[in-house]
This record gives structure tokens, C-alpha cells and sequence, in this order.
């Protein structure tokens, strides 16, 4: 069984263009402004128009990106459908836009949920909720008092109004999009419900960020949910997608480049995770918060803009930890809870 992934697709499409990846079937880029500058979108060809995998976030920059695909590639057909695989704002931002412009919007109901409900929620301040879990988590006086004084990011900054209205996609399913049938089959732990759509006759998948090469998808936790276990559910779903994975499958994934192997990456995703939770548990041979199990789980110095995807990786791993009572806490004085290896 191959021990690598391979790429037979090298090089990415640039703004404004599309890479053919199949008969009917475009890869299409879109930048964002942040450390991962970009998230992939796919383009499948249905006759009349085009079904339109993931939208990139909504800003004046994405729309006008969109405007030249719309000019470019895909000019001369509408987009009619959107297949969105989760909620997260570079998938789902120019969601709504097309909506108001004629498409169906296709989703699983809790990425839709999650989705309308986080774009009516605007937040001008930081949460007692959001505070707490910063203050639980280790997160330092001066950075605390920073993000209390900050306007916080708001899911609607970079995301168009969902209107009221979706079709609803599950576990199982079969849709035609492309002159294809795609069976979807959901994942956990980076989102929940997350749809990956895997040809029936073929060996094509829309990965999203559930099937990703090269980096890992963030697992986090949050004020919502602070006691949550993504992690579990995120090892299972990797199990769970054994039996059906092959090594000759294109995988188009929703950043980087599309790959092969993905057997060896789910067992490789998986790994990394167990690797890094005895790495964990050995730093926590003496008790620390959250916030100090950085250099335990990331390679790299976590400065501010990293700190709350960080901070969230940090609790789903400690959370899994605790939950299997491989961990212990307490709360210290300053109400962080100080986090030690079971025993020491």
C-alpha cells in the first residue's frame, strides 16, 4: 500500500482561471486574507448551468474575484446550485449572494444551522460566555484585556445574509451534479456534519476540508460547547472513511492541491493526533494551563493571530484527555483551570 500522497494536479489555477480536472469538472481558486490564503472551489458542469462546490468568503475583494470567474470560466451559464460541505466562513461567505441571484442552496441541515444562525448573531462586544472560556484557558492578563477592548469578529463580517431556504443533503444520499452521481458521506470534528461527496462510478471525491493534504484541519473547541470532544469525533469519522477510501481516488480538496493516497492520509491524519496527545501528556507531567501546551502540539511560535485557533486545538486535545481520565484539572486562583497528567 502506497506510503505517500502523489499530486497529479501541480499546479493551481490562477485568479480569475480554472484548472479542468475532469470532463465537466473545474477547479477554481479563491484568496483569502489570512495565513491559509486561499480556499478551493469546484465548478461541475450540469447543461444549463453550473453547480457550484463551496463560495469563498464574502467581502468587495471576494465578490469581485467571483465576478471574474463568472466572466471567465464559467461565463455564459448561471450558477444554479451551491453544494456547501460546511459551515465555515470560507466555504459558506458568498452563499446567500448566489442565492439572491437564483441558486439552490444544498447543505446539510446543521451546516445551515449553524450557518444563519451564526450570521444573526453579531456580538459587539466580547461575551461573558467568550470571556470566561479565555480566562478558564489560560489566556493572559494583558491579551485578556486586549480582546476585551477589541470589537470581536463576527461570523457576518465575511458572510453573506442566508436567506430562509435550503435543500437539505445527508449521510447516504445521491445527487447528480456534473453528469455525476456523488454519495455523501459526512465527517465530524473539524465541523459537524460535514459533506463529502464521493463519485459513484469513478474515482472522484469533493473533500472539503475534512480530506486536506499536507496540513491538519483545526479540531477546536469553543465557549459554545467548552466541555465538547471534537477530537473523538474526528478520529472516528477517519475510521469511519476507511473501508470506502482507495489509493488511485483524485481527492479535491478544499485548500491546497488535489491529491491521491488517501488511504495513507486518513491513517497519517489520525496519527498525527495520537502523536500529539503523548506529546501532551508528557508535558503535562507538571501542571499547566491551556495556553502553555503550546510547544507541545504546534512547531511553529503562536503569536496573536494564531491564538485562538491555537487556544481552541489546545482544549480539544485536553478535553479528549480528561474525558478518558488520562488528565486531571483543578481550578487555580485566578480561575484557569491548571491541567496535570493522570498520576502526576
Amino acid at each position: 500500500m502506497p506510503d505517500a500522497l502523489t499530486f497529479p494536479f501541480p499546479d493551481a489555477p490562477t485568479p480569475g482561471a480554472a484548472v479542468e480536472i475532469a470532463p465537466g469538472i473545474l477547479w477554481l481558486r479563491m484568496a483569502l486574507p489570512m495565513a491559509l490564503d486561499h480556499v478551493n472551489l469546484y465548478a461541475l458542469d450540469d447543461g444549463p448551468g453550473w453547480t457550484l462546490v463551496d463560495t469563498g468568503m464574502n467581502s468587495g475583494k471576494s465578490r469581485a474575484m467571483m465576478q471574474a470567474l463568472l466572466d471567465g470560466p464559467l461565463t455564459g451559464k448561471p450558477v444554479t446550485r451551491v453544494i456547501l460541505t460546511h459551515h465555515h466562513p470560507d466555504h459558506v461567505g458568498l452563499a446567500g449572494w448566489f442565492q439572491d441571484r437564483g441558486a439552490e442552496l444544498l447543505a446539510t441541515r446543521t451546516a445551515w444551522l449553524y450557518a444563519r444562525m451564526l450570521t444573526l448573531d453579531v456580538q459587539p462586544a466580547l461575551t461573558p460566555l467568550a470571556r470566561d472560556f479565555l480566562m478558564r484557558a489560560g489566556t493572559s492578563p494583558a491579551l485578556l484585556a486586549k480582546r476585551e477592548a477589541e470589537r470581536p469578529f463576527n461570523f457576518a463580517d465575511v458572510v453573506h445574509p442566508l436567506p430562509v431556504g435550503f435543500t437539505r443533503i445527508d449521510e447516504g444520499d445521491v445527487i447528480c451534479a456534473g453528469g455525476r452521481d456523488w454519495r455523501i458521506r459526512l465527517g465530524h470534528g473539524h465541523a459537524p456534519d460535514h459533506a463529502t461527496l464521493w463519485s459513484v462510478e469513478g474515482d472522484l471525491i469533493l473533500g472539503g476540508d475534512q480530506f486536506l493534504p499536507g496540513i491538519s484541519p483545526n479540531i477546536g473547541v469553543y465557549p459554545t460547547e467548552p466541555d465538547a470532544d471534537p477530537l473523538e469525533d474526528w478520529l472516528t469519522s477517519c475510521s469511519a472513511f476507511a473501508p470506502h477510501a482507495r489509493d488511485r481516488q483524485l481527492v479535491l480538496p478544499g485548500h491546497k492541491l488535489p491529491f491521491t493516497g488517501l488511504p495513507f492520509r486518513l491513517r497519517q491524519m489520525a496519527e498525527n493526533h495520537e502523536q500529539a496527545l503523548e506529546r501532551l501528556t508528557a508535558r503535562l507531567a507538571v501542571p499547566m494551563t491551556a495556553a502553555e501546551t503550546f510547544p507541545a502540539l504546534f512547531k511553529r511560535e503562536i503569536g496573536e493571530g494564531e491564538f485562538g485557533l491555537a487556544l481552541a486545538e489546545a482544549v480539544a486535545h485536553l478535553n479528549w484527555l480528561l474525558r478518558r481520565g488520562k488528565v486531571s484539572r483543578s481550578l487555580r486562583a485566578d480561575g484557569a483551570w491548571l491541567w496535570q497528567a493522570a498520576g502526576g
